[in-house]
């Protein structure tokens, strides 16, 4: 398989890492009552780590879909090369490193790693190009 298409699936699997920190910190925060329920009263604010947890999250799905066509889309029109492979491997560090620093709440270097993975999906497109 592509390496491309690899770190395709481990960001999928990364995805959830992203889902399950905001989730158990949330639950934590509301109960299992509030997790099982329709959601439909208001709540208090969030603490400052689960809000962080959440905004990564939102950051994570923001960017995922990108990645995920740009990745394909290499492998599909034949591009995959030693750059993509390595662009594809720096998205999905990048976005390991992002989400413990946005949830310690580590400004600038956390924004330097969300471009560098941002970099790393033009990369994959301008393959394409």
């Amino acid at each position: 398989m592509a390496t491309e298409l690899s770190m395709l699936a481990w960001a999928m699997l990364l995805g959830f890492v992203y889902i399950f920190a905001a989730s158990t910190v949330v639950t934590r925060e509301r109960g299992m009552k509030w997790n099982a329920s329709a959601r439909d009263a208001p709540q208090v604010p969030l603490s400052p780590l689960a809000g962080r947890l959440q905004r990564a999250q939102a950051n994570f799905f923001e960017t995922f879909p990108f990645f995920a066509a740009a990745a394909v889309a290499v492998v599909v029109a034949g591009r995959s090369s030693d750059t993509t492979v390595v662009a594809a491997q720096v998205y999905f560090w990048a976005r390991v490193v992002y989400l413990p620093l946005y949830a310690a709440g580590v400004p600038y270097v956390r924004s330097l790693v969300w471009l560098v993975s941002i970099m790393a999906i033009l990369r994959l497109v301008f393959a394409l190009l």
